[in-house]
């Protein structure tokens, strides 16, 4: 099955219709100024500036759920009694 990086959809389930969308969005006015500044510095169009933005947004979330997710598990395994770690830690706090 062939599945896209960044979204994780399955390539194989999409008809060549799907393969580009058009889509109509709306922004304020600051916003647009702001984007085609922007996209005018790189020699982009609108809608390269557009997919480049959604493209790093789903990376960026893919980068959080990787992170998060690394997180859990990390006391597994140590000598220490996690409760009694973090009422030490938290004492500290009643020192200052």
């Amino acid at each position: 099955m062939a599945v896209n990086d960044v979204t994780g959809l399955d390539l194989s389930m999409m008809t060549a219709y799907d393969d580009g969308m058009r889509t109509i969005i709306e922004l304020p006015d600051e916003q647009l100024r702001a984007l085609d500044a922007w996209r005018r510095t790189r020699g982009m169009t609108r809608a390269e500036a557009v997919r480049r933005a959604v493209a790093g947004l789903l990376q960026d979330e893919e980068e959080v759920r990787t992170a998060v997710d690394s997180a859990f598990g990390l006391w597994r395994g140590r000598d220490i009694d996690g409760l009694a770690e973090q009422e030490r830690l938290r004492a500290e706090w009643d020192d200052r």
